[in-house]
């Protein structure tokens, strides 16, 4: 099933222990970025951590992607969003990272998350009490 949840967005300025000796932003750090918004994502929904648990599943990563497409360096302020697109079979998040000194977009990806239970015995699909929280128009 596809949709979308509503869009969230931080913003965050570069330190200088995110670069590299050239005060270029390694790579690896924009996954970093991203689930800074994904973090605030599923926050704005109730289902950060503790009520994912509390609800008996855990989410792990089980694909994801980024394009780079400028490079964002030391000092530099930047506006990451995030939504939920799809949740069958897994939970897919999109991001986007706007550098907001540059007016620049320096990156957009992806992650596809998977359920499992608290034994790690996957799911077939995203739970439906995971999907109604983020998708509160794919009804009951």
């Amino acid at each position: 099933m596809k949709g979308a949840s509503r869009v969230v967005q931080v913003q965050t300025t570069i330190p200088f222990h995110d670069c590299d000796p050239l005060s270029v932003v390694w790579h690896g750090r924009y996954l970093e970025y991203f689930e800074l918004a994904r973090t605030e994502l599923f926050k704005s929904h109730e289902i950060d951590v503790p009520q994912i648990r509390d609800l008996g599943f855990r989410l792990y990563v089980a694909d994801v992607g980024c394009r780079y497409m400028f490079p964002l360096s030391y000092g530099d302020e930047i506006e990451v969003s995030a939504r939920a697109t799809a949740w069958t079979p897994m939970l897919r998040i999109v991001y986007s990272i706007q550098n907001l000194t540059r007016s620049r977009r320096s990156a957009r990806g992806f992650t596809a998350l998977a359920t499992t239970d608290p034994a790690g015995r996957l799911l077939p699909e995203t739970p439906h009490a995971i999907v109604e929280r983020l998708f509160p128009q794919a009804g009951g």
